[in-house]
């Protein structure tokens, strides 16, 4: 054994505990900042329901609010699933950089975070615009949960037959493979690795997407649905056999689907 490698591993066990430590307080953070939005909206939608009003009025304030509360949801949910990967980013570009005077392997860690985040963000900004299109079109209630059976319906089945599509196999494959992934896609230094970060967060949100879209359906303040599709996102990424996992739970989604459509047919 060289004389080095307990000291490369002891770097490594301190990059990574200063990585979990950073994702933790980020996701405190974000789930308490959510909790506060939750609370402050649910209690402005029982006000304005007492005085007959059909829900909040959608001014540039209001959409802002919108946006950051959509920010900081995505935050909350999908940074526990993207946390072996940003880890292992971490340890492989600390092998990389050790070597190389003057680098400092946590800085590109930093930017690999942030780069998948800001996909999430681009997404929270897209869904802000599809919520205000579905209160337009009056699918969505005061509560921001779905007020169509036939609209919740075709979420769930549309959730469903998803997960059994070649884009969503080939996306939750990669989820799935972080050496693989940043193997074959490092590139060094600080903008290497926001580029790195960017394009996971892209095969995420294509992985992911339709699974959000169904905050419209079960509630999008409703936490109890948040922190469900949290769990899931993680557990179809880490657990064995995930893809089968995922194609079991698109199945039963659009059995559900089909029964919440069926009054409406009836």
């Amino acid at each position: 054994m060289s004389p080095s490698t307990p000291v490369s591993n002891a770097r490594i066990r301190y990059d990574r505990w200063v990585v979990w430590t950073g994702i933790t307080v980020v996701l405190v953070l974000s789930w308490a900042y959510l909790l506060k939005m939750v609370r402050d909206m649910s209690g402005m939608d029982m006000g304005e329901m007492a005085m007959g009003k059909a829900g909040p009025t959608w001014d540039a304030a209001y959409v802002v609010w919108l946006f950051r509360m959509w920010s900081m949801m995505m935050i909350a949910m999908m940074l526990p699933s993207a946390t072996p990967m940003i880890t292992t980013f971490a340890t492989i570009n600390r092998k990389q950089t050790e070597q190389q005077a003057g680098q400092k392997p946590l800085v590109p860690t930093f930017y690999f975070g942030l780069g998948y985040l800001l996909m999430w963000v681009v997404f929270s900004l897209v869904a802000t615009v599809a919520q205000w299109a579905l209160h337009e079109a009056a699918l969505l209630s005061p509560m921001m949960v779905s007020a169509s059976p036939l609209f919740g319906g075709t979420l769930l089945i549309a959730a469903g037959v998803f997960q059994w599509t070649p884009l969503k196999n080939m996306c939750l494959r990669h989820c799935r493979s972080p050496i693989g992934f940043i193997m074959t896609e490092y590139r060094p230094g600080n903008r290497g690795a926001l580029v790195m970060g960017l394009k996971h967060g892209t095969f995420c949100v294509f992985c992911c997407w339709f699974l959000m879209a169904l905050l419209f359906f079960g509630g999008v303040m409703n936490l109890l649905w948040i922190a469900g599709l949290a769990g899931y996102v993680l557990l179809e990424k880490m657990v064995p056999h995930g893809l089968w996992v995922g194609r079991i739970v698109g199945l039963l989604l659009a059995l559900w689907g089909v029964w919440v459509m069926w009054p409406a047919w009836g």
